[in-house]
């Protein structure tokens, strides 16, 4: 197979923007939706003082709808979370972080994992780093004022520090592959990032999952490994992402980056785990009993089954169920790397992996949608397609909470068992499609927004443009570059220029 060839950039070649991939020059949707801003971006765009960079716009546009989804949480933050449990679902803006403040014992002073709760559930619930980032939470929150004030400043308090997760989140996928940073304005205008970033914690190992992907793309397996070992101790689906990254460098050879990936996010994972783990290892396998021990829940696909059969699923057979649908799809994905024309990108299995795990598990709360959107946005920077999923997503979280509000208020008001399976089809479906839209992108590489350009895998780090040792790349027609770009890209299997990292 011919190499891809390094060779210094010519110094008449167009510098900086001129490199970057205008989404509003290849994408309807996001030429159509520019209009609103003064229309797709042009060739006479670059500012002289080269200070508006697009990181920079979509840092602020991600903090923009930060804002605007704790202005929705609004009705809750005044009241609704303290006068009964209707209101806070009738106006959709729950949250479990006010409730969780006293429920697991923040406002009393307790120490997670250490000290024993009263009721049902005996110790914190949570990984390790994500009891950390709560204690730290309550460390910020004012100590005075009565029980409603002091549950208003944890909430406020988390959603200060949520907010740099958010932002972090964006810049991170908009670094990831550099010649596409606008990609980035995917994630930070994700109507389900504002609606549930606050829920609760889960945007801590979003974003520090987005940093580990991040530093994969610039070739920094150590780093990767131990954002990705500090991801799986705030939550534990990150570590899914070894898997496809294991196929990936079985079939380029990359054993020693893998193996170096392993034993960052081990010891990070480890470094983090070990105190608690044996100081207090009853607090500490808390989260590991209630995951197993928890009945099935709102949004799956079992609850559904559950619900239109009329017999409940207990846990642990949910529980191997959902481990034989995830064994299976892992299988699937094994041959899809391996049988492919060409080496599927990092992003694309790994948003396969994770959304199989979303669609098998026995419970889909509503901010698991944040696990995907990173993913998605890397693997299918199609506007059309994100959004078809977005909007699938809304309709669950609407759905959710009317169900709940249905169920709370006596049947009086909200959404019936009926219409709540309808939003538990449409996000099973939503999710789906993207999912055959990133399968048929990989069978299809032509088809693949990211390679239609000549680029290989830019946010595979090692990966990108690696000799095939399992099986041989087919080589793809040449794809012309696109009008205005300044630059020749270069098609995979033709011997060249390499496309410049940034």
């Amino acid at each position: 197979m011919p190499s891809l060839q390094k060779t210094s950039a010519p110094q008449d070649r167009p510098q900086g923007r001129s490199r970057t991939v205008a989404p509003t020059r290849r994408d309807e949707v996001a030429a159509a939706g520019s209009e609103l801003i003064g229309g797709p971006y042009g060739r006479r765009a670059v500012t002289r003082t080269g200070q508006v960079t697009p990181v920079r716009v979509i840092a602020l546009v991600a903090i923009g709808m930060f804002a605007l989804g704790m202005v929705q949480k609004l009705p809750c933050y005044n009241w609704a979370w303290f006068r009964g449990t209707t209101s806070q679902y009738t106006h959709a803006c729950y949250s479990d972080i006010p409730h969780l403040f006293t429920g697991r014992g923040f406002a009393d002073g307790l120490v997670p994992y250490f000290d024993r709760l009263g009721g049902d559930i005996p110790f914190l619930e949570y990984p390790v780093l994500t009891g950390l980032f709560m204690e730290v939470a309550a460390w910020l929150t004012p100590g005075g004022g009565d029980t409603m004030q002091r549950e208003q400043g944890y909430w406020l308090a988390n959603a200060g520090l949520l907010m740099v997760c958010a932002a972090v989140l964006a810049v991170c996928v908009a670094r990831t592959h550099r010649l596409r940073p606008w990609d980035g304005l995917l994630v930070a205008l994700a109507p389900s990032i504002a609606l549930t970033a606050t829920i609760n914690w889960d945007l801590l190992a979003v974003a520090l999952t987005a940093a580990a992907v991040m530093m994969w793309s610039r070739e920094r397996p150590l780093a990767f490994g131990v954002l990705l070992g500090l991801a799986t101790a705030a939550k534990f689906y990150p570590a899914l992402l070894l898997c496809p990254l294991l196929l990936l460098c079985w079939r380029a050879g990359k054993w020693r980056e893998f193996g170096t990936a392993v034993l960052g996010a081990a010891g990070a994972w480890l470094v983090v785990n070990l105190p608690v783990m044996l100081l207090a290892p009853e607090g500490w396998k808390q989260f590991y009993l209630f995951s197993r021990d928890r009945n099935v829940d709102f949004g799956s696909v079992w609850l559904l089954i559950s619900q239109r059969t009329g017999q409940g699923i207990p846990p642990e057979r949910a529980n191997l169920y959902a481990l034989v649908l995830m064994v299976m799809a892992v299988a699937g994905l094994a041959y899809l790397a391996f049988t492919a024309p060409r080496r599927p990108r990092f992003a694309q299995l790994a948003f396969l992996v994770v959304a199989a795990f979303v669609l098998t598990n026995k419970v889909y709360s509503p901010q698991y949608v944040l696990w995907l959107v990173p993913l998605a946005a890397l693997a299918r920077p199609r506007w059309r397609d994100f959004l078809i999923w977005q909007a699938c997503e809304v309709m669950y979280f609407v759905g959710v909470w009317m169900y709940l509000a249905f169920t709370t208020s006596g049947n009086k008001q909200g959404l019936p068992v009926d219409g709540y399976q309808f939003a538990i089809v449409l996000h099973l479906l939503g999710t789906l499609y993207l999912c055959v839209m990133v399968v048929r992108d990989i069978l299809k590489p032509e088809k693949d927004p990211v390679r239609q350009d000549g680029s290989d895998d830019p946010s595979g780090g090692v990966l990108d443009g690696a000799e095939d040792v399992v099986a041989a790349d087919r080589a793809l027609p040449p794809s012309p570059s696109p009008a205005g770009d300044g630059m020749r890209r270069v098609a995979w299997g033709t011997p060249g220029e390499e496309t410049p990292r940034g």
